[in-house]
């Protein structure tokens, strides 16, 4: 895996700033860069670091955060519906972005939490499955 490297002049171009600016960064140590010859060359990810975002380049991922309550639930029910849904978020097929659940139970309430996290199609599947299930 090669990893990005940015001259002095890329990086104040980037940030709109100066050159000697971005050297004193580096001199510093508030911006990390590794000297070759007479040059700084400065990673991708420590600049990311200094501005704190990262740059629009690399792929995009899109992930959704659900949380789902259902009421009027016993707790052999709420160990049922949990088993199920694990059960399908272990079974989850795609790689680049996992399935996370996890649930709580509230048993004074008789009502259960679910938190689902994971890709937009994996999280459908699973949703429509909590649906079938607490109908």
């Amino acid at each position: 895996m090669t990893q990005e490297l940015l001259s002095v002049e890329q990086v104040a171009d980037r940030l709109g700033l100066h050159v000697r600016t971005v050297r004193n960064y580096v001199r510093n140590g508030r911006l990390k860069a590794v000297r070759i010859g007479k040059q700084y060359r400065i990673a991708r990810e420590d600049l990311e670091e200094l501005t704190g975002k990262p740059s629009i380049s690399g792929t995009r991922r899109v992930e959704v955060s659900s949380i789902v309550q259902v009421d009027a639930v016993d707790k052999a029910t709420a160990d049922r519906i949990t088993s199920l849904l694990l059960g399908a978020a272990n079974s989850s097929r795609d790689d680049d972005q996992p399935l996370r659940v996890d649930t709580l139970y509230d048993e004074e309430r008789g009502s259960l939490k679910v938190v689902v996290l994971g890709g937009v199609a994996a999280t459908t599947e699973l949703l429509r499955l909590v649906e079938a299930v607490a109908d």
